[in-house]
């Protein structure tokens, strides 16, 4: 978020046919939920939805192709929070990777495939939001909002061509141009 160091998600691998729209959701997620920007280690198309989704709604956001994540994660300025099931309990580790935060960029990867386990070495912390299976989506919203503490439910969006209406009942989008 403005004014924070960065946060950044990279998305460790995508399976073809299966993980298309995740992917992409991942990336959803990161930019409405406060991250900076997505690091994708495929997906020309995810990258395009995401592109197409921050030039309509808002940014600051960007969505990136890599291909080279273990040189992401290796050479990453800042922290490395690894989301698994299988790891620390986020309410135990939270506030100490908020502390992280308030200095240096932080890195949060997103697993697809089965993740090598040099990604568990590398990371400074692996965090579980449960320790039952779940979507990595799930996850990486409750990290975020855990993260950022709720402050990036009132985020405001520079550039925003369309925007939601909140409403009890019913769609509402109103258009830049209807302002």
């Amino acid at each position: 978020m403005q004014g924070e160091p960065e946060v950044a998600v990279l998305r460790l691998g995508h399976r073809p046919g299966r993980d298309g729209r995740m992917t992409t959701h991942v990336g959803l997620t990161a930019r409405a939920l406060g991250a900076d920007r997505v690091l994708l280690t495929s997906s020309t198309q995810a990258k395009e939805t995401i592109e197409d989704i921050t030039g309509r709604f808002g940014g600051p956001f960007s969505a990136e192709l890599t291909d080279s994540p273990k040189a992401t994660i290796r050479d990453w300025p800042g922290v490395v929070v690894h989301l698994t099931m299988y790891g620390e309990r986020v309410q135990d580790v939270e506030e100490e990777i908020r502390e992280a935060h308030g200095t240096d960029p932080v890195l949060v990867v997103v697993g697809a495939e089965k993740v090598p386990f040099d990604v568990y070495e590398a990371a400074d912390w692996n965090v579980g939001v449960t320790n039952q299976p779940h979507s990595e989506v799930a996850g990486l919203a409750v990290f975020l909002d855990r993260l950022f503490e709720g402050r990036e439910l009132d985020r405001e969006w520079a550039d925003a061509d369309q925007r939601v209406v909140p409403m009890a009942t019913g769609k509402r989008v109103e258009s830049a141009d209807d302002e």
